[in-house]
Protein backbone atom coordinates (compact mmCIF):
# COMPACT_ATOMS: atom_id res chain seq x y z
CA UNK A 1 0.00 0.00 0.00
CA UNK A 2 1.33 3.71 -0.92
CA UNK A 3 0.66 6.55 1.73
CA UNK A 4 -2.66 7.83 1.58
CA UNK A 5 -4.61 4.88 0.21
CA UNK A 6 -7.94 3.20 0.68
CA UNK A 7 -8.44 -0.43 0.15
CA UNK A 8 -11.51 -2.56 0.24
CA UNK A 9 -10.26 -6.21 1.26
CA UNK A 10 -12.40 -8.86 0.72
CA UNK A 11 -12.04 -11.65 3.74
CA UNK A 12 -13.89 -14.47 1.88
CA UNK A 13 -16.85 -16.19 4.07
CA UNK A 14 -15.66 -17.14 7.17
CA UNK A 15 -12.43 -19.58 6.98
CA UNK A 16 -9.65 -17.34 7.21
CA UNK A 17 -7.50 -19.58 4.80
CA UNK A 18 -10.41 -18.30 2.38
CA UNK A 19 -8.71 -14.48 1.94
CA UNK A 20 -6.52 -14.25 -1.27
CA UNK A 21 -2.22 -13.66 -0.58
CA UNK A 22 -2.88 -10.33 -1.86
CA UNK A 23 -5.68 -8.89 0.48
CA UNK A 24 -3.52 -10.72 3.77
CA UNK A 25 -0.36 -8.65 2.54
CA UNK A 26 -3.29 -5.78 2.33
CA UNK A 27 -3.72 -6.03 5.55
CA UNK A 28 -0.47 -6.41 7.09
CA UNK A 29 1.04 -3.41 5.52
CA UNK A 30 -2.40 -0.77 6.37
CA UNK A 31 -1.80 1.26 9.13
CA UNK A 32 -5.70 0.99 10.14
CA UNK A 33 -8.32 -1.82 9.83
CA UNK A 34 -12.49 -0.70 9.45
CA UNK A 35 -14.29 -3.42 10.34
CA UNK A 36 -18.22 -3.92 10.73
CA UNK A 37 -19.85 -5.16 13.77
CA UNK A 38 -23.65 -5.15 15.39
CA UNK A 39 -25.23 -4.70 18.23
CA UNK A 40 -27.38 -7.66 19.48
CA UNK A 41 -30.23 -7.08 21.55
CA UNK A 42 -28.82 -7.59 24.77
CA UNK A 43 -25.90 -5.30 23.87
CA UNK A 44 -23.74 -7.68 23.26
CA UNK A 45 -21.39 -7.28 20.01
CA UNK A 46 -21.37 -9.73 17.36
CA UNK A 47 -18.63 -9.15 14.40
CA UNK A 48 -17.43 -12.06 11.82
CA UNK A 49 -15.15 -9.88 10.46
CA UNK A 50 -13.60 -9.48 13.78
CA UNK A 51 -13.28 -13.30 14.40
CA UNK A 52 -11.52 -13.49 10.83
CA UNK A 53 -9.17 -10.66 11.56
CA UNK A 54 -8.52 -12.20 14.92
CA UNK A 55 -7.79 -16.17 13.74
CA UNK A 56 -5.44 -14.03 10.85
CA UNK A 57 -2.87 -13.04 13.84
CA UNK A 58 -4.31 -9.11 12.61
CA UNK A 59 -2.07 -6.33 15.01
CA UNK A 60 -5.28 -5.62 17.00
CA UNK A 61 -3.80 -1.98 17.66
CA UNK A 62 -4.92 -1.22 14.18
CA UNK A 63 -8.82 -2.32 14.60
CA UNK A 64 -11.22 0.45 14.25
CA UNK A 65 -14.89 -1.02 14.61
CA UNK A 66 -17.77 0.53 12.62
CA UNK A 67 -21.73 -0.67 14.17
CA UNK A 68 -23.80 -0.93 11.30
CA UNK A 69 -27.45 -1.07 12.49
CA UNK A 70 -29.26 -4.22 11.43
CA UNK A 71 -32.49 -3.14 10.48
CA UNK A 72 -34.85 -3.22 7.13
CA UNK A 73 -35.38 0.78 7.36
CA UNK A 74 -31.90 1.80 6.29
CA UNK A 75 -31.69 5.61 7.24
CA UNK A 76 -29.35 4.66 10.60
CA UNK A 77 -27.46 2.39 8.65
CA UNK A 78 -26.76 5.13 5.93
CA UNK A 79 -25.87 7.47 8.67
CA UNK A 80 -22.89 4.70 9.77
CA UNK A 81 -21.62 4.52 7.08
CA UNK A 82 -20.95 8.17 6.10
CA UNK A 83 -19.37 8.39 10.01
CA UNK A 84 -16.95 5.91 8.79
CA UNK A 85 -16.67 7.62 5.74
CA UNK A 86 -15.62 11.00 7.03
CA UNK A 87 -13.43 8.81 9.91
CA UNK A 88 -11.25 7.43 7.02
CA UNK A 89 -11.70 10.31 4.58
CA UNK A 90 -9.33 11.87 7.87
CA UNK A 91 -6.89 9.44 7.78
CA UNK A 92 -6.51 9.29 3.88
CA UNK A 93 -5.68 13.12 4.35
CA UNK A 94 -3.43 12.20 6.97
CA UNK A 95 -1.83 10.06 4.05
CA UNK A 96 -2.21 7.23 6.54
CA UNK A 97 -3.24 3.55 4.76
CA UNK A 98 -6.65 2.25 5.20
CA UNK A 99 -7.94 -0.84 4.81
CA UNK A 100 -12.02 -1.66 5.10
CA UNK A 101 -12.60 -5.35 5.39
CA UNK A 102 -15.92 -7.17 3.84
CA UNK A 103 -16.85 -10.54 4.55
CA UNK A 104 -17.01 -12.77 1.52
CA UNK A 105 -16.52 -10.24 -1.60
CA UNK A 106 -16.22 -6.79 -1.26
CA UNK A 107 -18.57 -5.92 -4.58
CA UNK A 108 -20.88 -8.69 -4.03
CA UNK A 109 -24.19 -8.21 -2.15
CA UNK A 110 -21.69 -5.97 0.36
CA UNK A 111 -22.47 -3.23 2.26
CA UNK A 112 -18.81 -1.41 2.03
CA UNK A 113 -19.75 -0.58 -0.92
CA UNK A 114 -21.67 2.25 0.34
CA UNK A 115 -18.75 3.96 2.40
CA UNK A 116 -16.57 3.74 -0.85
CA UNK A 117 -19.13 5.55 -2.79
CA UNK A 118 -19.14 8.03 0.21
CA UNK A 119 -14.99 8.40 -0.56
CA UNK A 120 -16.13 8.34 -4.07
CA UNK A 121 -17.90 11.37 -3.53
CA UNK A 122 -15.24 13.18 -1.07
CA UNK A 123 -12.77 12.41 -4.18
CA UNK A 124 -10.93 9.86 -2.58
CA UNK A 125 -9.79 7.16 -4.56
CA UNK A 126 -10.85 3.42 -3.59
CA UNK A 127 -9.77 -0.01 -5.02
CA UNK A 128 -10.89 -3.29 -4.30
CA UNK A 129 -9.25 -7.13 -3.62
CA UNK A 130 -11.28 -9.28 -4.91
CA UNK A 131 -12.17 -12.22 -2.50
CA UNK A 132 -14.73 -15.89 -2.66
CA UNK A 133 -18.32 -15.32 -2.32
CA UNK A 134 -20.24 -17.61 -0.18
CA UNK A 135 -21.98 -19.05 -2.78
CA UNK A 136 -18.90 -20.70 -4.33
CA UNK A 137 -17.56 -21.88 -1.47
CA UNK A 138 -20.86 -23.26 -0.36
CA UNK A 139 -20.11 -25.37 -4.04
CA UNK A 140 -16.89 -26.19 -3.10
CA UNK A 141 -17.94 -27.41 0.36
CA UNK A 142 -20.87 -30.00 -1.38
CA UNK A 143 -18.26 -30.65 -4.34
CA UNK A 144 -21.09 -29.11 -6.72
CA UNK A 145 -20.13 -28.29 -10.10
CA UNK A 146 -22.30 -24.91 -9.74
CA UNK A 147 -22.85 -24.38 -13.97
CA UNK A 148 -21.36 -26.18 -16.59
CA UNK A 149 -21.10 -25.82 -20.45
CA UNK A 150 -24.00 -23.52 -21.66
CA UNK A 151 -26.00 -23.40 -18.06
CA UNK A 152 -27.22 -20.01 -16.59
CA UNK A 153 -27.19 -18.97 -12.75
CA UNK A 154 -29.04 -16.37 -10.99
CA UNK A 155 -27.94 -14.77 -7.89
CA UNK A 156 -30.95 -13.46 -5.92
CA UNK A 157 -31.63 -11.76 -2.64
CA UNK A 158 -34.20 -13.10 -0.14
CA UNK A 159 -36.86 -11.25 -1.48
CA UNK A 160 -37.54 -13.30 -4.58
CA UNK A 161 -40.80 -14.77 -4.64
CA UNK A 162 -42.05 -18.28 -5.39
CA UNK A 163 -43.54 -17.46 -8.65
CA UNK A 164 -40.13 -16.06 -9.71
CA UNK A 165 -38.12 -18.91 -8.56
CA UNK A 166 -40.33 -21.28 -10.50
CA UNK A 167 -40.04 -19.31 -13.65
CA UNK A 168 -36.20 -19.04 -13.36
CA UNK A 169 -36.04 -22.68 -12.06
CA UNK A 170 -38.44 -24.02 -15.11
CA UNK A 171 -35.93 -22.31 -17.81
CA UNK A 172 -32.99 -24.75 -16.63
CA UNK A 173 -31.51 -22.11 -14.62
CA UNK A 174 -29.31 -22.85 -11.34
CA UNK A 175 -30.71 -20.48 -8.88
CA UNK A 176 -28.32 -19.06 -5.88
CA UNK A 177 -31.29 -17.80 -2.97
CA UNK A 178 -28.68 -15.04 -0.63
CA UNK A 179 -30.13 -14.42 2.76
CA UNK A 180 -32.81 -17.34 3.46
CA UNK A 181 -34.11 -15.98 6.21
CA UNK A 182 -35.49 -13.30 4.75
CA UNK A 183 -38.03 -15.25 2.44
CA UNK A 184 -37.77 -18.51 4.69
CA UNK A 185 -41.86 -19.31 3.54
CA UNK A 186 -40.82 -19.16 -0.02
CA UNK A 187 -38.75 -21.66 0.31
CA UNK A 188 -40.38 -23.71 2.16
CA UNK A 189 -43.15 -24.24 -0.39
CA UNK A 190 -41.01 -24.46 -3.05
CA UNK A 191 -39.67 -27.68 -1.28
CA UNK A 192 -43.01 -29.22 -1.88
CA UNK A 193 -44.04 -27.58 -5.15
CA UNK A 194 -41.18 -28.12 -6.96
CA UNK A 195 -40.23 -32.09 -7.04
CA UNK A 196 -37.82 -32.20 -9.54
CA UNK A 197 -35.55 -29.71 -8.27
CA UNK A 198 -33.06 -30.70 -5.70
CA UNK A 199 -32.10 -27.94 -3.11
CA UNK A 200 -28.75 -27.58 -1.49
CA UNK A 201 -28.91 -25.93 1.73
CA UNK A 202 -26.20 -24.04 3.60
CA UNK A 203 -25.44 -22.38 6.49
CA UNK A 204 -22.24 -20.67 8.31
CA UNK A 205 -20.38 -21.02 5.15
CA UNK A 206 -16.62 -21.13 6.67
CA UNK A 207 -16.86 -21.43 10.42
CA UNK A 208 -16.02 -23.98 12.06
CA UNK A 209 -18.38 -25.89 13.93
CA UNK A 210 -21.28 -23.80 12.74
CA UNK A 211 -20.59 -24.49 9.19
CA UNK A 212 -24.22 -26.93 7.93
CA UNK A 213 -25.17 -28.55 4.42
CA UNK A 214 -27.64 -30.73 3.65
CA UNK A 215 -29.66 -31.84 0.49
CA UNK A 216 -32.22 -33.63 2.08
CA UNK A 217 -35.62 -32.03 1.86
CA UNK A 218 -36.70 -33.32 5.35
CA UNK A 219 -33.59 -32.06 7.17
CA UNK A 220 -34.22 -28.35 5.25
CA UNK A 221 -37.77 -28.11 6.72
CA UNK A 222 -36.61 -29.16 10.16
CA UNK A 223 -34.00 -25.98 10.06
CA UNK A 224 -35.12 -22.05 10.93
CA UNK A 225 -33.16 -20.18 8.24
CA UNK A 226 -30.59 -18.01 9.95
CA UNK A 227 -29.18 -14.66 8.90
CA UNK A 228 -25.84 -16.52 7.12
CA UNK A 229 -27.80 -19.13 5.36
CA UNK A 230 -28.29 -19.64 1.54
CA UNK A 231 -29.39 -22.11 -0.96
CA UNK A 232 -28.09 -23.82 -4.43
CA UNK A 233 -31.50 -24.32 -6.18
CA UNK A 234 -31.40 -27.06 -9.24
CA UNK A 235 -33.40 -29.42 -11.65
Amino acid sequence: MTSGSVVLVSLGPGDPGLITVKGLRVLEEADFIFFPFTRMPDGKQTSRSLDILTELGMDKTKFQPFEVPMHKERSSAMVAYNKAACEIAGKYRASQRVAIVAEGDSGFYSSVQFIGDRLSEMHIPVSQIAGVPAFIAAGALANIHIVKQQEELDVVPGTISLDDLKKRLAKGKTVVVMKLSQCEEVIRQALADCEDAVFHYFENIGIAEKEFYTCEKKQILARRFPYFSLMMIRK
